[in-house]
């Protein structure tokens, strides 16, 4: 049962996977950065300076006891943070796909390889039907 496992943790798939798994957590720790710390803050320039994540709808305010201890908390939809998640999630997207743009780029081109002609064996059933039609 060991060498069963050792073998199938050194097959090539596993340790491909393994490879991808950790350069898509790195990729993902460089993109999440990328929006951020320089998308975020141009979309929220080009936006007037908001900043989406304060953005909500108050349900129930807050009350606050006359020493200015709040009682209970307020209740608010905050679909400010729902807003940029969605622009986190369009930035990132394109990021991806700028990334496999340029890989894409990168690998060769595939060239088909022209048929060679018919098997040996088609060659010979073609002998045979010729000979039989004699």
């Amino acid at each position: 049962m060991l060498k069963e496992f050792k073998d199938f943790i050194m097959t090539g798939n596993v340790i491909d996977f393994a490879v991808a798994v950790i350069m898509a957590g790195a990729l993902g720790a460089v993109i999440n950065a990328f929006v951020a710390k320089v998308a975020m803050p141009v979309v929220g320039h080009f936006a007037g300076g908001a900043d989406f994540a304060n953005l909500k709808v108050v349900l129930d305010e807050a009350t606050v006891d006359a020493a200015g201890k709040v009682t209970k908390a307020e209740n608010a939809i905050m679909y400010g943070e729902w807003i940029n998640t969605i622009i986190n999630l369009l930035i990132v997207g394109f990021v991806m796909f700028l990334i496999v743009k340029a890989y894409n780029k990168t690998k060769a081109p595939v060239e088909e390889a022209a048929p060679e002609g018919p098997s040996e064996d088609i060659v010979l059933l073609t002998e045979i039907r010729d000979a039989l039609k004699k």
